[in-house]
């Protein structure tokens, strides 16, 4: 929505995108091996298993169970209470405003310093349950509705945005943070489940989020 009138600038900056995303993983994998790895031997062992004559009803069984259900159910788990907060937060109101825009306002000096705003940064917050309704709950905030609101074109969208103050900048910031926060619950909750390890779902969430705020507060101070 800000680059597609300059289809170069547009390539340039997708191109930045994948380029700080891998030089990220790098940098974590370096970090990580000197730091908390240190020590550690390193291998990867792959065994395959006895081929056997695949058993169609088994497969699909296990496939919903493992895939579906076991991803549904954690996110149920951890949706419905965000969701619930969501709409108290919307739907109280201090004075004249509402308590998400209270919220927000304190978040908003520690927003503006990273490129963002309040607003942005709670709705990353709030978002944890799923990377998906970060927008739905800025659009919500901005034009103070009780519910989570969608938009009915791009041009729609930027309108709002842009009366609300965004720039070129806070659209790279607001990228870059979706690439580089804490992953959303379901994710965090396989980590721990797969690790059994309160330090390394802590860990995931730390990395990621430290190395977003850093490039926010970078981008925001060259621009």
């Amino acid at each position: 929505m800000f680059f597609t009138k300059n289809s170069m600038l547009s390539a340039l900056v997708l191109l930045g995108f994948i380029a700080s995303s891998m030089a990220a993983t790098l940098l974590s994998s370096y970090a990580l091996t000197k730091t908390v790895l240190k020590g550690d031997a390193s291998s990867f062992v792959l065994e395959l298993p006895p081929y056997r004559k695949p058993q169609l009803l088994k497969i699909i069984w296990q496939t919903v169970k493992e895939k579906v259900l076991f991803v549904l159910l954690r996110a149920i788990a951890v949706a419905a209470p965000a969701g619930l907060a969501i709409w108290v937060l919307a739907n109280i109101r201090v004075g004249n405003a509402m308590l998400l825009n209270v919220i927000a306002d304190f978040l908003d000096p520690l927003g503006r310093f990273m490129g963002l705003d309040g607003v942005i940064l709670l709705a990353f917050i709030l978002g944890f349950p799923a990377n998906e309704i970060v927008i739905p709950i800025i659009l919500m905030t901005y034009l103070s509705a009780g519910e989570l609101s969608d938009y009915s074109s791009l041009e729609s969208l930027r309108t709002i945005l842009t009366d609300n103050g965004w720039t070129a900048v806070t659209a790279i910031c607001t990228c870059v943070f979706s690439m580089f926060h804490f992953p959303c619950s379901t994710t965090l909750l396989t980590i721990w489940k797969e690790t059994k390890s309160v330090k390394w779902t802590m860990l995931s969430v730390a990395v990621p989020l430290l190395l977003g705020f850093v490039l926010c507060v970078v981008i925001n101070m060259v621009f």
